[in-house]
């Protein structure tokens, strides 16, 4: 099991938390130290079976300045969450058998008990 995690996200935190304390152990991956790459993302949104724009944080500052109100390829909005990692919606929790953004925390909780990761 692996996390993309953001340690500054308290719902990144709480999903690390209640993973290690219920003995998951995940590898963790700071995606915003880390080099990402388009195929880690690629990858990562076929797991999750949604397109790019599904995975986009629209709180963030850079999703006002550069997405908002703009009608975006795939390529284009991967592009951007390379450029600007924290449009990364999280946290995103990897399985064998799938994945989750796991916000709010029940949905990585539904996803275990249904053995979907």
């Amino acid at each position: 099991m692996k996390i993309w995690h953001n340690n500054r996200c308290s719902k990144s935190r709480c999903a690390l938390e209640w993973l290690n304390e219920n003995n998951f152990k995940p590898e963790v991956f700071d995606y915003l130290t880390s080099t990402l790459t388009k195929s880690d993302i690629q990858a990562v949104l076929k797991q999750l079976s949604i397109p790019a724009n599904e995975l986009l944080g629209s709180n963030e500052e850079e999703y006002k300045q550069h997405i908002k109100g703009k009608r975006l390829a795939e390529d284009e909005i991967i592009d951007l969450m390379l450029k600007f990692p924290k449009l990364i919606e999280r946290p995103i929790v990897l399985g064998s058998k799938g994945a989750v953004v796991a916000r709010p925390l029940e949905k990585l909780i539904e996803a275990i008990n249904q053995n979907k990761l």
